[in-house]
């Protein structure tokens, strides 16, 4: 589970992975909430159930929520990824809690979650793009083949994060991923949870579950190397396998639809947020 920090609007849990983390987000967010509005109004955060000044149900500005922040979009988002139009909010938006099975997204999220032991997430998804680059753009079986002249090369590479360990970690996940029954696939949709209710707050996410846990173990039983339950939960979390997006974002399991069409149709959210029409 993310640390808990001091904030500017009191103590808050910040979906970050340590202390220095959170506190970069958190100059970050008081430095927006601050910030006046292109609307005049201050702070630009989100409440729940209000209504702004158009009347728009939903939301409306002045409120601070620590767990929830309009972005300068309008968009209602988790508060960890900033309001500004960033590659964290384009990363919470598009990816984080969308579930797939694609196998490179899978690797992808796995070798994250590696380097990030120990670490921030901060750091490591500042280096996403090098860690493509490292890793044969997550392509699994050209990864399986990498030898041990390959992590001495990226041992030297300064645009990841240089630990042999998590390298070799990293080669002998893709050869697990290759050859592992049931599939990496196949046992995280075992384990999705398809939520009604998104969680309240930051700080109702739990750092592990019983299911990240068994999850674990079951990895470990097939060869995979830094998957402990805490990394896995967070996995777990970014390929979707369970939403925890927080009450309020638009991406939550229960965000506000639109009502019902004149047709009959009811609008619904799906597992990731999004409107979906059923009878």
């Amino acid at each position: 589970m993310p640390p808990r920090a001091k904030t500017c609007g009191g103590s808050h849990s910040s979906p970050l992975a340590n202390d220095e983390a959170a506190r970069q987000y958190e100059r970050r967010r008081c430095r927006w909430v601050s910030r006046p509005s292109p609307t005049g109004d201050n702070p630009v955060t989100a409440q729940p159930n209000d209504r702004n000044e158009t009347g728009r149900p939903g939301y409306r500005r002045g409120v601070v929520s620590s767990d929830v922040i309009i972005g300068r979009d309008g968009k209602p988002r988790c508060a960890w990824v900033g309001a500004d139009d960033s590659a964290s909010a384009r990363y919470h938006d598009e990816v984080w809690g969308t579930r797939t099975y694609e196998e490179s997204a899978l690797f992808e999220a796995l070798t994250l979650g590696v380097f990030e032991v120990g670490l921030s997430w901060a750091i490591v998804f500042g280096k996403r793009d090098a860690f493509r680059k490292a890793f044969r753009g997550f392509d699994v079986a050209k990864v399986a083949t990498m030898t041990g002249r390959d992590v001495d090369r990226l041992v030297e590479d300064a645009s990841i994060v240089r630990n042999r360990a998590k390298i070799q970690a990293t080669v002998d996940n893709a050869r697990a991923m290759r050859s592992a029954s049931p599939s990496l696939a196949e046992l995280a949709s075992s384990y999705a949870v398809t939520r009604k209710r998104s969680p309240r707050s930051i700080a109702e996410l739990p750092a592990s579950t019983p299911e990240a846990e068994a999850f674990a173990k079951k990895l470990k039983s097939q060869g995979y190397r830094f998957v402990g339950p805490t990394s896995v939960y967070a996995f777990m979390q970014n390929v979707g396998v369970v939403n925890d997006h927080v009450h309020g974002c638009f991406r939550a399991a229960d965000y506000p639809v639109s009502r019902p069409a004149a047709s009959g149709r009811r609008s619904s959210p799906d597992a990731g947020g999004r409107s979906t029409n059923s009878p």
